[in-house]
């Protein structure tokens, strides 16, 4: 009798924990998570593909139109998004999820209201707008990042790391207090290089500026992806930003570029991981951009409080606990408040337990709608 109630009592609680919060299931099988950004990535360029109007002189900067349109011009959205973003589109939207695409009634947008750089990564982060950040200024944020949240666990202690180009990432991070490895802009990299990596930041260093304090694209990424490689974080950070310098300089040809480029190092890292026994299987992938972009044919190079429309973005998540929902269609609005809390629960950890104005998480995300 004893042991019978014992099972009794053994199934009850096994029931109890798997009604739990969604961040308490004990069956995840995500143990670690790349959280991957591209600065000022429009929506309209994710769903629908490069946009015609912009494919010109004057609205679009575009000098060499023949071979812009060779590489990104199709005659349907499906088929130039796919064009321009081919792993978002072969992969993620077939094995994971994608939000945000208004055409189809899957609304993706920030809350924070200043709809630009800081307080945009600060919401993803932190999971909430503060009414505090409020400019791009380097000055250290207030708030504990679900990355630093998570640190403080033993199991991520010491597994942990960020890698961005914008040099005011250490800020936002609050690298003083964060307790993990922030690197941005033409910072010099600490400890022991490979010899891969030291190669990197020289001709990273050598290389021509075009922005005084943000390396192009491809020097942080490889820099990020060999310390991936060589360190195995479990949570960990990359973000990009030449789809936002480029927009702002009124250059389509280079914004449509960075874009493509940006999907392509989403598909290195994740192939990456997906080759070692440390992730296989057991990692997921969210792609996030920090704010919109205002509509062609002017308000495109644009974003902030007076843009219109700029609070518009999209998000993209992959992994094991991801159902294939693919392109979300007809479904209720999300925001980018709610990416923290989903980080989290991929992890099994309840964020909003400690941080209670925190977005919910998007709970379609790891597991099946009704």
């Amino acid at each position: 009798m004893k042991l019978l109630a014992s099972s009794v009592i053994a199934i009850a609680l096994g029931l109890v924990t798997s009604l739990a919060a969604p961040g308490a299931a004990p069956d995840r099988r995500t143990e670690n998570v790349i959280l991957f950004m591209t600065d000022g990535l429009r929506w309209q360029e994710v769903f629908t593909g490069a946009e015609e109007s912009l494919m010109a002189k004057d609205a679009g900067g575009v000098s060499e139109l023949g071979a812009l349109k060779n590489a990104y011009w199709r005659d349907t959205p499906e088929a130039r998004r796919e064009a321009l973003m081919p792993f978002l589109w072969t992969v993620i939207a077939r094995e994971g999820q994608i939000y945000g695409n208004q055409h189809k009634h899957s609304n993706a947008e920030v809350t924070n209201g200043h709809k630009f750089s800081y307080p945009g990564y600060n919401e993803t982060l932190c999971g909430f707008a503060d009414p505090r950040i409020d400019s791009n200024g380097k000055f250290s944020n207030p708030n504990v990042t679900v990355f630093e949240w998570l640190h403080r666990k033993p199991a991520f202690q010491g597994k942990v790391a960020a890698f961005g180009v914008w040099d005011v990432f250490p800020y936002i991070f609050n690298r003083q207090r964060c307790g993990f490895p922030v690197h941005a802009g033409y910072e010099p990299l600490e400890g022991k290089l490979s010899p891969r990596m030291e190669m990197l930041l020289t001709l990273r260093d050598e290389t021509t500026r075009k922005w005084p304090t943000e390396p192009y694209d491809c020097f942080l990424f490889h820099t990020a992806l060999d310390y991936f490689e060589q360190h195995k974080p479990r949570l960990f950070f990359v973000s990009l930003n030449e789809t936002d310098a480029w927009g702002h300089e009124g250059r389509y040809d280079n914004y449509l570029e960075s874009a493509h480029r940006a999907d392509a190092y989403l598909k290195m890292i994740w192939e990456t991981a997906q080759s070692m026994n440390e992730y296989r299987g057991k990692t997921s992938l969210i792609f996030v951009p920090d704010h919109g972009r205002g509509d062609a044919p002017v308000e495109w190079k644009n974003h902030g409080k007076k843009t219109l429309r700029s609070e518009f973005i999209w998000m993209a998540f992959l992994g094991p606990d991801t159902p294939p929902l693919g392109e979300r269609v007809d479904v209720p609005n999300v925001t980018q408040s709610q990416v923290a809390a989903t980080l989290a629960a991929l992890l099994g950890e309840d964020y909003n337990a400690a941080v209670a104005q925190a977005g919910k998480p998007i709970e379609a995300v790891f597991r099946s709608a009704n």
